[in-house]
Formats: structure tokens, sequence, C-alpha cells
């Protein structure tokens, strides 16, 4: 195999300043603001369904749903966040309870070179926005595999929510990651 070199400057100087045009570029490169998933997994995942197998016969009187998502998120350093998408989704009815699910699907996230004001809108709108697909297949999975129709949860706006978070908390600069 034929090794290819570089021909040498010819003493005006035009190698010299491409050579550093070219490594400014790989300096702009590497401070380049870097985000992405590195693992996503189920951290926690139970199904309940106490009033079986009554409660696949016939829900009940007045059946209802309930839905809750928070996001957590953790600093585990040199630029690695892990976030957690926490779950419960309960269905009861005047009977009791015909289900309850709950669960965390976390991801682990590089985010490099983020600007600091940028960093926790990206935590905490964008990361939970490319995990919820998931969550969403798992939770409509196990209320399947329970015996029930399958929870289908509704997309969720994580820009919004977390708008209205800082408003409701009353206060000027993101939350902090923990």
């Amino acid at each position: 195999m034929a090794k290819k070199t570089k021909p040498a400057g010819d003493g005006n100087g035009a190698s010299q300043e491409t050579a550093a045009a070219e490594g400014a570029a790989g300096d702009q490169e590497a401070e380049a603001a870097q985000f992405g998933v590195l693992v996503q997994f189920i951290k926690d995942l139970s199904f309940e369904s106490p009033n079986a197998p009554m409660s696949l016969q016939s829900p009940g009187e007045n059946p209802r749903l309930e839905v809750n998502v928070n996001v957590q998120v953790l600093d585990h350093s040199d630029g690695i966040y892990e976030v957690d998408l926490m779950t419960e989704a309960k269905a009861q009815s005047d009977a009791g309870v015909i289900y309850n699910v709950e669960l965390v699907y976390a991801g682990m996230f590089r985010a490099m070179n983020i600007p600091d004001e940028y960093l926790i809108p990206v935590l905490f709108v964008d990361a939970p926005t490319i995990l919820f697909p998931y969550l969403r297949r798992v939770v409509s999975d196990i209320t399947r595999d329970g015996g029930f129709q399958p929870l289908m949860l509704d997309p969720i706006d994580f820009g919004t929510l977390y708008q209205q978070s800082a408003e409701q908390a009353q206060i000027k600069e993101a939350p902090t990651v923990a």
C-alpha cells in the first residue's frame, strides 16, 4: 500500500498558513457543542392490577385515569448527565384500582461545550423529548401485557412544561442540575 505524503512548502509560508488554518479549524471543532445519547434504559418498572381478574372483566363504574410525568437530571461529571423520566399511570374506578404503572425510564447523555444558559433547557426539554417515545412504548406494552387496552400516552411538550415550571417557581434562572 502506498503511503501518501504532503509535499513540503516552497518556502513562501503557504503550507504553514494552511496548517495553521487546519489547526484552528480543529480547535473550533473540538470546542463545538455536542449533545448525544450514550444509552437509555428502564431504571424501575412496576405494574400492579390488584383486582384482577375482576377488573379485566369489568372496570367498574366511573373509570378514570391519572397520569403524571416528572423529569429529574443527575450530573455524573465530565459532561455526562442522567435524565430520568418518572411516570405514574393510575387507572381506578368506584370499585377500586384497575391498574397502576410506575416507570422510570432513563438515559445517559453527553453534553459538551454547551453554554450554561442553554444546558439546563437542553437537559430538561431536549433529553426528555428524545426519551419520551420509548417510555410511551413501554407503558403501552406493559398495560397490554397486563390484559388491558394499551395505554397510549399523549405526546408531551416538555418546552412548555419547562417554561410553566420556571414561571410557577417565580425564578428568573432555570432549576439547577442535581
